[in-house]
């Protein structure tokens, strides 16, 4: 594929968007930026929660990781089914009870101000840490697709990118974005279809010889066996729940599409149909991963591998679509790449605004055109900070991006989960101001249990790092608490 037709590809996409968000943005307020007046149909913010969940880094790393942990993932996906029925049933009706625009509110009405305050910052740098890591992913795959060949730096590629981002959402925030995103989605499963189709075809597999292909092959097991193999399957289904349980609904960004729906009913229900495609969408993934590696293998490609010897699978998809699958293929792959990515990254950049404009700023107490001014310059600011923080990505990463943002987030996230699970399971109070050390603590003596557990114990950590962080911090809590009773009122 010739750099001249990629770089037509993305700008037409962006004008696209562009087009959308003019028509969305009309007399937009902050009520329409932060939770789109909360009239969104549940059917949409359904549709657009898929590209916003999966991202690029599902779209590229999960392909790519069946050669070496099979369809493990697949666990994963099944504890997100438990995870996003403890979202539906428990945290969305306190949310709408409370009628919050940011959620970390509700830790300032059950602790005090410093637990509230620590709540929105863990979810700052949980969110800006993994929208990073996501565009890093595209960026590097546009770099080598197009950029490297014109000379042109990789940190100018990441600038364009974001500011790209910027400039279709800094008006509308989520109203807009909830129309970009069902696009996007549109967009990203339409190309996963027809990766899939292209791929088969190329191997002479119908239907059932594809399934059956899949099915019999090595990249597909499930690991039952080993409790201390990082891949064993109930690990990775109690990582995928708890997982979901923070990267969903304790995290603002995908908790503000929920908020915006009409009321919580519309808001279940969207919950509810985005679980069961979701799930759909992710065997489609991991089914092209297989595809992948056998189409390889069919014509003799030689795969990307690192210093150890070992593929590098977040390279397998683009090095196979942008140089040896057909120029229709390739422009699907493109497209698809774009597509999830933005979804993921334009969404995140609005909750970033939403959460330090509400829980820092306190935007509320202004009047609109000062409001206005506020989230604008946030909504900038917070678009350099990704910028700064993808470069720094660049110069230190050496391992799959799927799992630098699960392992950060278990370091992230983890206090997150400590602080809503006491909160919500117990009764007591805690002594407000030992909260931020309590939850700096945790993820510190969590780090240290990590790297010396083999040595100890000969067990490995995986994502379930996330479930020990959140114990170590419920504990701490616990350490810190108080008998007090107390009753949350709504907002």
């Amino acid at each position: 594929m010739s750099p001249t037709l990629i770089l037509s590809l993305i700008a037409g996409y962006f004008v696209i968007l562009i087009i959308i968000a003019l028509l969305t943005s009309r007399k937009a307020t902050s009520e329409s930026f932060f939770v789109a007046n909360r009239n969104a149909p549940w059917y949409m913010v359904a549709f657009a929660m898929i590209g916003t969940s999966l991202s690029g880094v599902t779209f590229i790393s999960v392909p790519g990781m069946v050669a070496s942990q099979s369809w493990s993932y697949m666990a994963v996906v099944a504890g997100y089914v438990v995870g996003y029925l403890v979202i539906g049933t428990v945290l969305m009706p306190m949310y709408y009870r409370l009628r919050l625009v940011s959620i970390y509110t509700y830790l300032e009405q059950r602790f005090g101000f410093w637990s509230y305050k620590t709540g929105a910052f863990f979810f700052l740098l949980s969110r800006a840490i993994g929208a990073s890591f996501r565009l890093f992913l595209v960026a590097g795959v546009l770099q080598l697709a197009v950029f490297d060949a014109m000379g042109v730096p990789f940190s100018l590629t990441v600038t364009v990118s974001i500011l790209l981002i910027y400039l279709y959402t800094f008006r509308g925030g989520l109203k807009t974005i909830l129309w970009t995103d069902a696009f996007q989605t549109m967009a990203m499963l339409v190309c996963v279809g027809v990766s899939i189709y292209l791929i088969s075809s190329e191997l002479n597999l119908g239907f059932r010889e594809m399934v059956a292909t899949v099915k019999n092959s090595e990249m597909s097991r499930i690991y039952f066996s080993d409790l201390k193999d990082d891949k064993f399957f109930w690990k990775q289904f109690a990582s995928g729940a708890f997982i979901t349980i923070v990267m969903t609904g304790l995290d603002q960004d995908l908790m503000q599409k929920n908020l915006s729906c009409r009321n919580l009913g519309d808001a279940q229900k969207n919950m509810f149909w985005f679980t069961i495609v979701l799930v759909f969408v992710n065997i489609f993934f991991l089914t092209l991963g297989v595809l992948l590696y056998k189409f390889a293998a069919a014509k003799g490609i030689a795969l990307p591998v690192g210093p150890t010897g070992k593929v590098i699978g977040d390279n397998v998809f683009p090095l196979l679509a942008t140089g040896h699958f057909t120029l229709f293929a390739g422009v699907v792959f493109i497209l698809g790449i774009i597509a999830v990515t933005y979804a993921s990254a334009d969404s995140a950049l609005t909750a970033l605004t939403t959460s330090f404009c509400v829980d820092f700023l306190l935007i509320g107490r202004f009047p609109e055109k000062r409001q206005a001014t506020l989230r604008k310059l946030t909504h900038f600011g917070f678009s350099l900070v990704l910028i700064v923080i993808i470069l720094i990505f660049k110069a230190i990463n050496d391992q799959s991006v799927i799992t630098a943002v699960f392992k950060a987030a278990g370091y992230t996230y983890g206090p997150l989960l400590g602080l809503y699970s006491f909160g919500l399971f117990l009764k007591r109070g805690v002594h407000d101001r030992l909260v931020p050390y309590v939850c700096v603590a945790a993820p510190l003596l969590t780090y240290f249990i990590n790297v010396n557990s083999k040595a100890w114990w000969g067990y490995e950590f995986g994502f379930e790092i996330l479930i020990l962080n959140g114990v170590l911090t419920f504990i701490g809590l616990l350490a810190v608490s108080r008998a007090r009773n107390f009753e949350l009122n709504p907002a």
